[in-house]
């Protein structure tokens, strides 16, 4: 594990432990917080034992900060309208005429857009496929995930009570909202893998 792979460690426990201070839903807090905790702590034995690339982690971890910031405000109540108001003077939603917050959206998109990268070359490195399949698995993979991932969230909606089920689902009303965060996933998986397929493409030409 490299130097920059520690402090990388380091500033995801921090960023987890600030995510906790006053935490406003601390009711569904640990079903968001409490997973990534653990990838946390297992991390430096699973990067001894099979290391990754800075850029690899970084991806990962890019991930995990996001889903972090969403967890602390259970994603539905992302204040980003307030952060762009303060910084531009108008929120978001109106310059673009949202009804719902779409901070869930954003952090299904860049699941597919961060996961290709770790997943391909986790493959290349320690199973020893070509980089296309790599690629192409690393794509299934994304939309493997995320298929599960909705089928977890429905099970929750069996199993906890109303409130909390909304509160951590965040499905805001929309029908759709299990299939959209899929199609976004995938949108954001086609567009790595091909932008990782362009860039090896360049490096093998010069």
């Amino acid at each position: 594990m490299t130097k920059f792979q520690g402090w990388l460690l380091g500033f995801g426990l921090v960023g987890l432990a600030l995510a906790q201070v006053d935490q406003p839903f601390p009711h569904v807090a640990p079903l968001h917080h409490v997973p990534t905790l653990l990838v946390i702590l297992a991390a430096p034995a699973l990067l001894r034992r099979w290391p990754l690339s800075n850029a690899a982690l970084l991806s990962l971890f890019a991930f995990l900060a996001l889903h972090t910031l969403g967890g602390r405000y259970t994603y539905t109540n992302t204040p980003y309208d307030a952060w762009v108001a303060a910084l531009f003077g108008s929120d978001l939603s109106t310059i673009m005429g949202w009804d719902r917050n779409h901070y869930d959206r954003l952090v299904h998109f860049s699941f597919g857009l961060l996961m290709v990268l770790p997943v391909a070359e986790i493959l290349r490195r320690y199973v020893g496929v070509t980089k296309v399949l790599a690629l192409y698995v690393g794509v299934e993979f994304v939309m493997g995930i995320s298929a599960i991932y909705e089928i977890f969230e429905w099970l929750l909606s069996i199993l906890l009570a109303p409130d909390n089920v909304e509160a951590y689902n965040g499905q805001q009303g929309d029908i759709w909202d299990a299939q959209k965060d899929m199609a976004l996933a995938f949108a954001g998986a086609l567009i790595a893998a091909f932008a990782i397929w362009m860039i090896e493409r360049s490096k093998q030409e010069e």
